[in-house]
């Protein structure tokens, strides 16, 4: 099994792995944990989309609206994309369709991929032994910030690999990014909340009042399932 690391969709047509693979999109602060919470909630399907504008295609479709541009929820959606915010909510049996600035982005960017599924601390062992068992070359897409890597998401990255290695001792690290991340994580795992304090989407979180959520993000295990994408959307199989 081969493990590669692309630090940002901007770098994903110069991946590696380009043949039968598995991608793993992640958007650790916002997007895919709040997938995975608008799943344990009781969602049935999220629609990822890239723009606003086919957002408001879905509107007179039965779907519940979900959206967030810099941070903040748009205007007209019933939702943003706060983790905490989907947990508090019954969702039972809704279908979402869902537009942010950086994690949906990479899902459609990797959309296709042989295999992708979503991935954030809130799905880790549940993810890990996924891929552990599938046995499938895997690329983590981390979403980063409008084009830029961002620390969270390489950190989860090396969790990911460190969970993986645990179980597999032939995976092997093909890109320094994979090594870099799996470095990193080392060095952070003991304080992970107080190492990413110092990362800028943090800081941006924080001055919008995300405390919270910031927090959550980075809790292991919270939503022990594991999405994946099929013919244009999201959903929790089995």
């Amino acid at each position: 099994m081969k493990f590669e690391v692309v630090l940002s969709p901007a770098l994903y047509d110069g991946r590696l792995l380009k043949e039968d693979h598995t991608t793993v999109a992640v958007d650790v602060l916002r997007a895919t944990s709040a997938i995975c919470a608008a799943f344990k909630s009781g969602a049935s399907e999220i629609v990822p989309l890239d723009s606003l504008e086919k957002l408001r295609d879905y509107d007179s479709l039965g779907y519940t609206l979900a959206a967030e541009r810099g941070g903040e929820k748009v205007n007209g959606a019933k939702c943003g994309n706060s983790p905490t915010e989907y947990l508090s909510m019954d969702l039972t049996g809704s279908r979402l369709a869902y537009s942010t600035t950086n994690g949906t982005v990479s899902i459609l960017r990797a959309a296709e991929s042989t295999r992708l599924y979503v991935g954030a601390f809130a799905n880790l062992s549940a993810l890990a032994q996924r891929l552990v068992d599938e046995c499938n070359d895997t690329v983590v897409l981390c979403s980063g910030w409008k084009g830029d890597p961002s620390l969270e998401d390489t950190l989860f990255a090396g969790a990911l690999a460190e969970r993986i290695q645990d179980v597999n001792q032939k995976v092997e690290l093909v890109n320094d990014a994979a090594m870099m991340a799996l470095d990193l994580w080392q060095s952070a795992k003991g304080d992970l909340y107080g190492y990413c304090r110092k990362a800028t989407h943090v800081h941006r979180l924080m001055r919008l009042g995300y405390e919270r959520d910031i927090r959550w993000a980075f809790e292991a295990d919270t939503c022990p399932l594991v999405p994946v994408y099929k013919n244009g959307r999201l959903i929790v199989e089995g």
